[in-house]
């Protein structure tokens, strides 16, 4: 049975601004149903030109892209919350792929609708530009990251980011949160050898700062981590959801 909007899980939590009645009703409106996937499905396809944009109601994913040489690079993971496939509403094809990482709940909505938002409904689709300046943002502080950090700082500022968002969806409890990604999309996500990215991982479960065993992550202090990962452990700004 679809999730009505007003019922949203989502809606309660603090990281999300609240909704007006207006954008609520619009939103009842723009969603056309659910999707549910299991493990391993395939979203969205580079490439492809879907009629769709979902929002992560339940569950996590990948995007990613794919090599040349048939290997994959994530980009970033997907999260309650998240809103993918935007590219292919806005450019008419999406430039990566998105696959289900766990089983998914996802809302489902037609793009052809986003430019009725645009014209009726400014405070929605000013909304979407937010969300895509903070994803153009954090991009950035990925390359940032890359470019800057060595392998424990890489890993400890992905386990910070990780930890905090999947806490502001209400996952977890202050120390632990449930992290399904395998090593190796923790590694190409931050350009490391699986090999070195194992290690680090071992050596900050080993120095008490940070565990990531079946499935989930630990962080029994976060201001040591951050000290570790040369950031302030600020909390996350909220959000629109859309």
């Amino acid at each position: 049975m679809p999730v009505s909007c007003k019922n949203c899980p989502l809606r309660k939590c603090d990281y999300f601004i609240p909704m007006t009645e207006a954008e609520l009703a619009f939103m009842i409106s723009f969603k056309t149903g659910e999707m549910v996937v299991e493990p391993g499905t395939t979203l969205l396809l580079e490439g492809s030109n879907s009629p769709q944009l979902f929002t992560v109601l339940s569950g996590m994913g990948v995007r990613y892209k794919t090599l040349e040489d048939g290997g994959r690079q994530v980009i970033n993971f997907l999260l309650p919350g998240d809103l993918t496939g935007m590219q292919s509403a806005i450019m008419g094809e999406m430039k990566h792929s998105v696959e289900a990482t766990t089983n998914m709940v996802l809302c489902v909505f037609n793009r052809a609708d986003i430019w009725n938002m645009f014209k009726a409904h400014p405070d929605r689709a000013y909304d979407l530009t937010w969300i895509a300046a903070v994803e153009e943002h954090f991009l950035g502080e990925t390359i940032a990251t890359l470019g800057q950090r060595d392998a424990s700082q890489r890993i400890a500022w992905a386990y910070l980011r990780l930890h905090r968002r999947l806490r502001a969806v209400g996952l977890g409890d202050a120390h632990h949160v449930p992290l399904p990604f395998r090593q190796q999309d923790l590694a190409d996500a931050l350009g490391l050898s699986l090999v070195h990215t194992n290690k680090t991982i071992a050596r900050l479960r080993d120095m008490g700062l940070a565990a990531w065993v079946d499935g989930k992550l630990s962080i029994p202090d976060r201001a040591k981590l951050a000290a570790l990962a040369g950031v302030e452990p600020e909390p996350l700004d909220r959000r629109p959801l859309m």
